[in-house]
């Protein structure tokens, strides 16, 4: 019913933005490095807005109404990005140099895909699902693996290493068929949860070449495209 789905709503967005306001106060108070901050919301709000899907019932409504949440929040990206919202914090957070006009490439893409999916797969298959999973625990992962122990660069990207592609593969891989597990408890996928695996290996497999490439600051489109357009093999 409506009024269900609008407190999901509430309750959706009231997670995103305390996750969010959470680590832009600990990015501006130094705790945390804005680098480090970027890559823990990259990271982190894709599973709980996600996780938050099983909130809403399965009105044709539903899924439109969970978009907002992205889209309000990557709306306000690109006014702070574009200077005509002020909000250091979020700078701070979101930035690699603190230039508010970084909020624009990675950050607003990453808010973009979240929207499309959402409107288009929602919880009918597990493509949108494995799709923003493997950005997030993948791509996410990948800066922070790469950049501590990464020490074999790649032939034909020599600013990204070995370890950050295994990071992107089987972060992208747990995260998402963690995420999976849950669907499937709840009832919402078929089970078995092993079913999904060998087509979740793939996909993984895929995002990590695909983020292995010499691209920049696109990898937040690249990513979940590839991961999408492979999933029409099996779901």
């Amino acid at each position: 019913m409506l009024h269900n789905n609008v407190l999901a709503l509430v309750v959706t967005f009231a997670v995103s933005l305390l996750w969010l306001r959470v680590n832009d106060f600990a990015a501006a108070r130094g705790w945390v490095s804005s680098r480090l901050s970027r890559k823990i919301i990259h990271i982190g709000t894709g599973p709980l807005f996600v996780l938050c899907w099983l909130l809403f019932d399965d009105a044709p409504e539903a899924p439109y109404l969970a978009a907002l949440v992205p889209l309000v929040i990557t709306v306000q990206f690109a006014l702070i990005g574009l200077g005509l919202i002020r909000d250091e914090a979020a700078v701070q957070a979101m930035s690699r140099s603190g230039d508010r006009r970084e909020i624009l490439r990675g950050p607003l893409f990453y808010g973009v895909v979240f929207v499309v999916l959402t409107v288009l797969y929602w919880k009918k298959t597990p493509t949108g699902i494995v799709a923003l999973m493997l950005l997030c625990g993948g791509d996410g992962i990948a800066d922070l693996v790469g950049r501590r122990w990464g020490k074999h660069p790649l032939p034909w990207s020599r600013q990204k290493t070995w370890e950050g592609s295994l990071a992107v593969f089987l972060g992208g891989w747990l995260l998402a068929a963690a995420v999976l597990g849950v669907y499937v408890a709840a009832g919402v996928f078929a089970g078995p949860w092993t079913a999904y695996w060998p087509a979740l290996t793939v996909l993984a497999l895929a995002a990590a070449v695909v983020e292995s490439l010499p691209l920049h600051d696109v990898d937040n489109l690249t990513v979940p495209l590839v991961a999408v357009l492979l999933a029409r093999w099996w779901w």
